[in-house]
């Protein structure tokens, strides 16, 4: 089961299932990239916040009651994994909101790479991040490998990936895989901050500045330098743009509205 609210322009997307500690199923995941969709298409949300109940964020996929069966052929185990774990990784950084990881306990498998997905992400004291695959003899699958190397580096990338050691909070933020942690009774709190200073401010100068953040790490400078000039010149189109520099010609707070 997956909850959803919306409040004050944030779309909060709660994973539940805390009796299996949040193992995804094929259903919630065609649930949360849905909502991810729909959170893009619409003006009034301006932040996503994804996160979990119980003491689990999400402990990988649960493949029980997927659909399919049978006898498997050759290419079956390629096509599950382009339509299942990376459409749902895909889904979180092509999303045309800010989304932030509120990480209440274990994040494991696709459930950590679902977490270091988001564009922020906030972790309770007791959470941890364990890249799990190699303990079951398994390649990471939904994008680990390209999360991970440009999050912390290709050398530790490895060592996470290649003993599957438990991670703690604490040391999780030493690496730059989350950005802060905070006491478990208060990660709601925060998120809810950091989701309304996001819901307050620019939508699509964020969501601008986030597509241009994905693409340099996959390009060129040259390539960069035309995707940021083509950013500014969509930017300026927007109503926000134009009321940012109003209000410092004016000297008073901006008052952006997303459009």
């Amino acid at each position: 089961m997956v909850l959803h609210t919306t409040d004050n322009g944030v779309s909060w997307i709660t994973l539940n299932r805390p009796e299996a500690m949040n193992a995804v199923t094929w259903d919630q995941r065609e649930r949360v990239i849905a909502l991810l969709a729909e959170a893009s298409a619409d003006p009034a949300v301006r932040a996503v916040v994804l996160t979990a109940t119980g003491k689990g964020f999400c402990a990988g996929a649960d493949l029980r009651g997927a659909p399919g069966g049978g006898e498997r052929v050759p290419g079956d185990v390629a096509r599950t994994i382009r339509l299942g774990a990376q459409r749902l990784i895909a889904a979180v950084l092509d999303c045309e909101k800010p989304v932030i990881a509120a990480v209440n306990g274990t994040a494991a498998g696709i459930g950590a790479h679902l977490a270091l997905a988001c564009d922020l992400v906030l972790a309770a004291e007791s959470a941890q991040f364990i890249e799990v695959f190699v303990r079951r003899g398994l390649v990471p699958d939904g994008g680990g490998a390209y999360l991970l190397a440009r999050l912390v580096g290709p050398q530790r990338a490895k060592e996470l990936m290649f003993f599957g050691d438990a991670v703690r909070a604490v040391d999780a933020e030493r690496m730059g895989l989350v950005n802060r942690v905070v006491p478990d009774g208060e990660l709601a709190a925060v998120a809810g901050e950091w989701a309304q200073r996001l819901a307050t401010g620019p939508t699509r100068s964020i969501v601008l500045a986030k597509q241009l953040v994905n693409a340099s790490l996959d390009g060129d400078r040259t390539t960069a330098f035309a995707a940021e000039a083509a950013a500014q010149e969509i930017n300026m189109t927007t109503q926000d743009a134009q009321e940012g520099v109003a209000s410092f010609v004016e000297r008073r707070t901006p008052k952006y509205r997303g459009l």
